[in-house]
């Protein structure tokens, strides 16, 4: 019978502390909330991108290394003659960088690579870029023609920016902190309080990406692969209750 007691008294000391420590946690919540509120406002923009940039590879395959720069000597205007009828000023907006090369060995029957040269591999990066970005993306397109007339080329990378981000990350950032106010004063509304001074404001990292993706990141993102961009502002503020 005392023992039956004891365990009794026990559990009801456990309820007791239970208890004790619900209504501590819910004073500590109440006394910071009367305070202040803390609210993620976002804001966000979509913009086309004004600049492009076309990485292209002329790639040349012969049997010694004299006559792969001689084939990628003839191919190179012809490369230029394209890109000048596409309306590009070559001298301005194309830039030939400098060829690299590298020798492919022949394999003897067991697989292994051998000494002897099987032929001379030559590249030649070439870079175009435009401030008019849907003549970038046809030529990007249409580029691989040029292998009708038998010209190996290979489209590296295309990618587009925008160049008046800085100012737009100041306007989305002044949105973002406005829309943050706007949610605050929706959740105090019912409480009969209003939204007081700014306490701290926490900006977030900015998302750049296409228009329909719903990505994010901690490090943030920066789309480069699209023309049409969305670019996301998010500030974290906390605001004194009154």
């Amino acid at each position: 019978m005392l023992e039956r007691i004891e365990k009794l008294q026990i559990a009801i000391l456990g309820l007791l502390l239970a208890f004790g420590l619900i209504f501590a946690v819910k004073v500590g919540v109440s006394s910071v909330s009367k305070n202040s509120v803390t609210v993620t406002g976002s804001a966000y923009e979509i913009v086309q991108s004004d600049s492009g940039n076309l990485e292209i590879s002329l790639n040349v395959r012969r049997p010694n290394k004299a006559l792969a720069y001689s084939q990628a000597k003839k191919q190179l205007p012809v490369i230029m003659d394209y890109l000048k009828s596409k309306g590009f000023d070559v001298d301005k907006d194309v830039d030939v960088k400098s060829i690299n090369g590298y020798v492919s060995y022949k394999l003897a029957p067991n697989g292994m690579s051998t000494n002897e040269i099987a032929y001379y591999n030559l590249s030649q990066p070439i870079s175009i870029k435009s401030d008019d970005v849907n003549k970038i993306k046809d030529v990007s397109l249409d580029i691989v023609s040029l292998m009708d007339k038998g010209i190996d080329i290979e489209v590296r990378n295309t990618s587009y920016s925008y160049s008046k981000l800085s100012d737009l990350k100041v306007k989305l950032l002044e949105s973002a902190t406005t829309d943050a106010k706007q949610r605050a004063a929706a959740m105090l509304k019912s409480t009969h309080n209003s939204v007081g001074n700014i306490q701290s404001v926490r900006m977030g990292v900015f998302q750049i990406t296409p228009v329909d993706s719903t990505d994010v990141s901690d490090m943030g993102i920066n789309d480069t692969s699209t023309i049409e961009k969305k670019i996301t502002a998010v500030s974290n503020v906390t605001f004194r209750i009154k």
